[in-house]
């Protein structure tokens, strides 16, 4: 008999990723989502086509779908009732949104986050919940050497114990890791079986990347629509990138091992590729070298993040499996397969 997971956000990129996993290893899923359209509004693509994209997906899979929101305590509990396990992917993850709408922001990955872990306390199941390596700030921006396309910086990876919350901050850096030290404060406090997951860069098929969050979708799908990929700075950033199954797996890791804490988890160096480096691969994948467009830097933003994975591999027995090259490869394959989407705005 296999357990019942409950997926936040299970209609976004990374949760239905984590749905299909589930449901893949005959476990019974529920997807909680609220089915907001606030980043698809922004895309240009047909937005209440791919709102509906991953939820008709995993409808065909079998799971079990639920249109509610996290801020929603008493929902949250019905549908955590008799689960095993819950992962919250639920988010507000835009950096730009969280300017221009911080209560939207807060209420989301502060008390969604909070009462996710109210409930997983309440039902004494474990949870690992979605951070992000913006937690740390940007003052690592001030660490960097500039080469010819990237930014590079020894030593070079950054693990959990380096300082979290310098530099310039947005109301996304105090939300976010509010909901981090709060993971924490229920680990300590109520001895839960939880994780705080770092994450960094991830992407994958499935995935409605704008301008505000998920940028190598992003550039993969203006380069297959024929749009400029905008780079706001130099194109030199630098992410650790990590294909949406590997986090999955990271996941599952967490659910078998049960050992407790906050975890960086990315590519770690094997997988770290700058923006520029990203256009190459997709001209290298299309044939043809995509429009580049350069827009000044934003507001708050990290150029530089490589994770050091070395406690997730030693407490987890986990470590990240696709390259970026086949990663962005599959990616390519969905986007063709599903271009009107994305011409459609």
């Amino acid at each position: 008999m296999g357990k019942k997971v409950l997926v936040t956000g299970g209609c976004g990129f990374l949760g239905s990723h984590v749905c299909e996993y589930y449901i893949q290893q005959g476990d019974k899923v529920v997807s909680y989502d609220n089915m907001t359209k606030n980043e698809l509004k922004r895309t240009g693509f047909a937005a209440d086509e791919a709102r509906v994209h991953n939820w008709n997906y995993l409808k065909k899979l079998g799971v079990d779908l639920v249109k509610a929101d996290v801020r929603n305590f008493e929902e949250l509990m019905d549908h955590a009732k008799g689960c095993d396990y819950i992962i919250h992917t639920a988010a507000q993850p835009a950096m730009t949104i969280s300017w221009e709408d911080p209560r939207l922001d807060i209420t989301t990955n502060v008390m969604g986050t909070f009462n996710v872990l109210e409930a997983a306390r309440t039902m004494k199941i474990p949870v690992a919940c979605c951070a992000t390596v913006h937690v740390y700030g940007n003052e690592i921006n001030n660490t960097l050497k500039e080469e010819s396309n990237k930014y590079v910086r020894h030593p070079v990876g950054i693990d959990e114990l380096h300082p979290t919350l310098e530099g310039v901050l947005t109301p996304l850096h105090a939300s976010k890791a509010a909901g981090d030290i709060y993971t924490r404060v229920f680990i300590d406090t109520y001895k839960l079986e939880a994780a705080s997951f770092r994450l960094t860069g991830i992407y994958g098929t499935r995935q409605f990347g704008g301008e505000d969050h998920g940028w190598v979708a992003n550039f993969a799908i203006r380069a297959a629509v024929g749009w400029p990929c905008v780079m706001y700075g130099n194109g030199k950033q630098v992410r650790d990138i990590i294909y949406a199954t590997d986090v999955c797996r990271a996941f599952d890791a967490f659910y078998k091992t049960r050992k407790p804490g906050i975890y960086n988890i990315g590519g770690g160096p094997r997988t770290a590729i700058s923006l520029l480096e990203c256009i190459d691969i997709l001209e290298d994948i299309l044939g043809k070298k995509p429009e580049v467009k350069f827009e000044a830097d934003r507001h708050g933003d990290l150029r530089y993040f490589i994770c050091d994975i070395a406690k997730a591999k030693k407490l987890l027995g986990w470590e990240p499996q696709v390259m970026p090259r086949e990663g962005i490869g599959k990616l390519m394959d969905w986007i063709q397969q599903n271009i009107e989407i994305f011409k459609g705005g």
